[in-house]
């Protein structure tokens, strides 16, 4: 089994999603008392996310490519970025690992392909949302089409992200504004909805909706146990 290194912190409320739902899959394929090997170098979100609201993305990027080469150094075959926004220092982070980093996009697209998808929604930070480090590689490299929300709703989803599930804040109301944008993606076309940050998870699933859900925190959790077994 390989060692797999999470870059985490970010929340760390979705970081111990992403423990979690490593640790169980690897537990149900291999059973006994197998647990995953895992590697966690969680970061003080704070500091990223200062980065982040004032611009310093080459800071922020090489903050995480340090944090990184820690995790190679110490032992990981490889490496998760635990967070969508994030993937937009991608290129730093796997070049000072020197260890192959997982990207978040690439294993959702592969989801969405078996899935049939061909234009999904995007919900996600506004950077994700916005920015074309996450949708455009999407749309480049698997030819998938994207939609995202209204400038309104977008809004409003970055601001529960931060003011709320970060803080592992979860509340009904947002929670109903949420599956609101869903569906009006899905009445524009969207034949299912990308949850593109790895917070969301903790407040809509799809059990609330009948439009399918594509849950980046589950699904870059079971591309590193795939990584991990070698399958």
């Amino acid at each position: 089994m390989k060692t797999i290194g999470l870059l985490g912190g970010m929340s760390w409320e979705s970081t111990a999603t992403y423990y979690q739902l490593i640790n169980q899959e690897i537990n149900q394929r291999l059973g006994k008392m197998h647990s995953a090997k895992i590697l966690l170098n969680s970061v003080d979100f704070e500091v990223i996310e200062n980065f982040q609201s004032s611009g310093k993305w080459d800071e922020a990027g090489e903050e995480l490519a340090k944090q990184a080469k820690i995790l190679s150094e110490g032992g990981a075959d490889f490496i998760l970025i635990c967070t969508n926004t994030m993937h937009k220092v991608f290129n730093q982070i796997r070049q000072a690992s020197n260890k192959p980093v997982l990207h978040i996009a690439d294993a959702t697209a592969d989801q969405l392909k078996a899935s049939r998808i061909s234009k999904v929604g995007l919900l996600g930070t506004a950077f994700t949302m916005e920015q074309d480090f996450y949708k455009g590689r999407i749309v480049a490299e698997h030819g998938i089409q994207i939609l995202v929300p209204n400038e309104e709703d977008r809004e409003l989803i970055h601001r529960v992200i931060y003011q709320e599930l970060c803080l592992g804040k979860i509340e009904a109301e947002s929670k109903r504004a949420y599956l609101s944008i869903v569906e009006k993606l899905a009445s524009d076309g969207a034949e299912g909805i990308i949850l593109g940050c790895t917070e969301i998870g903790l407040l809509i699933s799809q059990e609330d909706t009948n439009v399918p859900i594509f849950d980046t925190t589950k699904i870059h959790a079971l591309a590193a146990v795939e990584e991990a077994l070698g399958k």
